[in-house]
């Protein structure tokens, strides 16, 4: 007899840490999934637009990703970078010939956290330079270096850092520190890149590294100009570009790297999630000048695993050939469109934010308090409709919308009734919503 979903729960808050949270009230169990669909235990179909945060890049159960890995456990499952496989160097050229500007080099570890570790531990050894500058509101992985780097309290797991990290102005423009709007906007926070790195390091610096649209963070979205402005002091300054694509890159953003909006090359890149639409892996590639000082002893166990490059060899076929990029770009902007009409109609989201299939909505009460109990009111209706949705932002006000990149109209159209419902349920409940100020 199946195991009840009681019981299956029940046993979840035995055996793992706390730590370990799940969204929703009653949280949800899965069985199987198809396409940008998942099924719960009961058989309940959900749309889902979280992708499993943005790894469920070309959908679940994709017959091309998976029968790539099928074939290759049935040859060879593991042996690790001591040893050469063809699928690692395969990955490895392929990423080269995709990247922008003069990356060649990769590096493979098994997540985000990983691949962040490395970029900085290259960038110092390149550098011969200690201090890195990360941004405010940013999310770099759970690692003690990690967590430094990460700027949000509640994600650094009560550690109190590593020495030689700080913290520059993010470009958060529904919230600007420096109180401008588009209008008025002079690219302070950009500037203050400078005043960081003049008045809180030694004023020599190995790296700055950032995200294109800030995940955890919210999906906070930078104008191209913010890159190009902190591009160009952390070069003045000796630091290389770090650009942490580990949600934004694989076509996510309707560009096949979310950097590339800005024009900005960096010297090197990060990847996870997306890459292998679900398996482990992380990587990390820089310019050759940069790969050839990271020299010391060094290995990534399951690194460069042959199951999770033939995972991500397929999902890049899966990708390119169906113009996945093109289509996030294109529903894309049917989401946008359909998100910006319910703001204009409820006020109590506030800022609508992203591009290509990220897309954030910043739920707020009168004069832009953060409502994250909006968020999860707001997130319970949908999953009682079979919408799933994820939440973030440092406030934890902001819902954060990212189905795989094989989304079809239907489906966007089919997420917006839902959204929409959940939010005339919500007024409904407590009709002042009908009338957030700013």
């Amino acid at each position: 007899m199946a195991e009840t979903t009681e019981a299956l729960i029940a046993r979840q808050r035995r055996y793992l840490a706390p730590s370990v949270a799940t969204y929703y009230e009653q949280p949800l169990v899965f069985s199987h999934g198809s396409g940008c669909c998942l099924f719960d235990a009961d058989g309940k179909r959900y749309l889902d637009f979280f992708g499993g945060i943005l790894t469920v890049s070309v959908g679940h159960a994709q017959a091309r990703v998976n029968a790539a890995v099928a074939d290759q456990i049935q040859k060879l499952t593991h042996v690790s970078t001591l040893y050469v496989t063809q699928p690692m160097v395969d990955l490895a050229e392929r990423l080269a010939r995709m990247t922008p500007g003069n990356l060649e080099v990769s590096f493979f570890t098994t997540s985000g956290t990983e691949a962040n570790e490395t970029a900085v531990a290259m960038a110092r050894m390149a550098t011969r330079a200690y201090e890195v500058i990360a941004l405010r509101h940013s999310y770099s992985g759970r690692s003690a270096l990690a967590t430094t780097l990460t700027g949000q309290a509640s994600w650094k797991l009560g550690m109190h850092g590593i020495p030689g990290v700080v913290h520059a102005m993010n470009a958060y423009c529904y919230r600007c520190p420096f109180g401008r709007t588009p209008d008025t906007c002079a690219l302070e926070c950009a500037k203050d890149m400078e005043e960081t790195i003049r008045t809180s390091t030694s004023g020599r610096v190995a790296a700055v590294i950032a995200e294109p649209i800030q995940g955890v963070g919210g999906f906070i979205t930078p104008p191209d100009v913010y890159f190009q402005e902190i591009w160009r002091i952390v070069r003045k300054y000796g630091g290389l570009f770090i650009a942490d694509e580990v949600q934004t890159g694989f076509g996510r953003t309707g560009r096949m790297f979310g950097i590339e909006h800005a024009g900005v090359r960096p010297d090197l890149m990060t990847f996870a999630k997306g890459l292998a639409n679900g398996l482990p892996v992380g990587a990390t590639i820089a310019t050759r000048d940069v790969a050839t000082s990271y020299q010391s002893n060094t290995i990534s166990t399951f690194g460069g695993n042959p199951v999770s490059m033939r995972a991500a060899l397929a999902t890049l076929d899966v990708i390119e050939e169906q113009d996945l990029t093109g289509n996030a770009r294109i529903q894309g902007e049917r989401l946008r469109i359909g998100l910006e009409e319910l703001q204009a109609r409820y006020p109590m989201i506030g800022d609508v934010r992203g591009r290509g299939l990220m897309q954030g909505l910043e739920f707020v009460r009168s004069h832009k308090q953060p409502a994250p109990d909006l968020v999860s009111r707001f997130l319970e209706y949908t999953k009682q409709n079979g919408l799933l949705l994820g939440k973030g932002g440092l406030y934890g006000n902001t819902v954060r919308i990212a189905p795989p990149l094989s989304v079809n109209a239907t489906q966007v159209d089919d997420a917006l009734a839902v959204m929409g419902e959940a939010l005339a349920g919500m007024v409904a409940e407590e009709p002042e919503l009908r009338h957030v100020s700013e």
